[in-house]
């Protein structure tokens, strides 16, 4: 689940989509706070990770969901690795 500091508005949540969020590790298909923030997770671990605007969406944030400049909060759970 992800949250704006700011507003404490959520933004996204994977579990609405009825679906496990996907990406590569270190690959650069997420933000940089997400690179960093999963990295040395375990599967079946939860991890709360906060992210600055630099390593997020920065300026121009992110459609209308996110704003300029946003700190951003997510929630993690782990459920697999490939």
């Amino acid at each position: 689940v992800g949250v704006s500091w700011k507003t404490g508005k959520q933004f996204d949540a994977s579990w609405d989509r009825g679906d496990t969020f996907k990406f590569t590790l270190g690959k650069g298909q997420v933000i940089a706070g997400w690179d960093q923030g999963v990295a040395g997770m375990k599967v079946g671990g939860r991890r709360r990770i906060t992210i600055p605007p630099n390593l997020a969406y920065g300026k121009r944030g992110a459609g209308g969901a996110i704003g300029p400049d946003e700190t951003l909060v997510f929630v993690v759970d782990l459920v697999g690795v490939r």
